[in-house]
């Protein structure tokens, strides 16, 4: 596979990773790229059961319905997927894991440093660290591996639980209680298609101690996910 350029199709998602589950979302709130393939709706960063491996989660394509929606929704071949990792706390890119479909398979390249930072990306063909996995589908679960390294991808039940309606309530001023504890779900029910990376910290560099001030002792990595398209 040679070299391809790419260019970000979607604004990126960003956030500080140290030893606790943290997340970004956007959904159904970006109507530029609501509905394309390379609609970016939660990113995932968080210590894995394995404490020394860090896992990142990408999820693309909201709101999939159960049954066809769902079966017949499908990663594009003209999108990379790419986690970035800032380990000096320079805000640019030290580390990418890439992710881009290929036939019924999706492959995987990094941790490796990138060729290029910011909009522009080539996959990293030459990386040492390479895997695939074959993409489940609903009847049938998929992982991969590569040395320490493991992967999925394949539609999962979306995880991401927010009342949307009763934001927008909030925010016309016609809930003057606030939000309702419980909220109602928007999301219930509906799918995503996920790209899983499990990775060991060892590959990620040593990331920056002292930016956090209430655990100056914990280095954190600043990280993002791009989906970017073949141009």
């Amino acid at each position: 596979m040679k070299k391809t350029k790419l260019i970000t199709a979607i604004a990126s998602m960003g956030i500080a990773v140290i030893a606790v589950v943290l997340i970004a979302a956007d959904h159904i709130d970006a109507p530029a790229v609501t509905g394309q393939t390379s609609d970016i709706t939660d990113f995932y960063a968080f210590q894995g059961e394995n404490p020394d491996n860090l896992v990142f989660v990408a999820n693309v394509q909201g709101l999939l319905t159960p049954g066809d929606a769902t079966t017949m929704a499908s990663f594009d071949e003209n999108v990379l997927l790419e986690f970035n990792i800032d380990n000096n706390n320079d805000l640019i890119e030290d580390i990418v894991i890439q992710a881009i479909k290929r036939n019924d398979s999706m492959y995987f390249f990094g941790p490796t440093a990138p060729s290029s930072t910011g909009l522009n990306s080539v996959i990293e063909t030459s990386s040492a660290n390479q895997g695939q996995v074959k993409i489940s589908t609903t009847s049938a679960v998929e992982t991969g591996s590569s040395g320490n390294v493991q992967f999925f991808a394949g539609p999962r039940e979306d995880p991401f639980f927010f009342d949307f309606e009763q934001y927008n309530s909030v925010l016309e001023g016609t809930a003057p209680d606030g939000f309702n504890d419980p909220g109602t779900d928007t999301f219930a029910g509906t799918n995503v298609l996920s790209v899983v990376v499990e990775v060991p910290k060892s590959l990620l560099g040593d990331g920056t101690a002292g930016v956090n001030p209430f655990l100056p002792d914990t280095p954190i990595y600043n990280v993002w996910v791009e989906s970017k398209r073949k141009q």
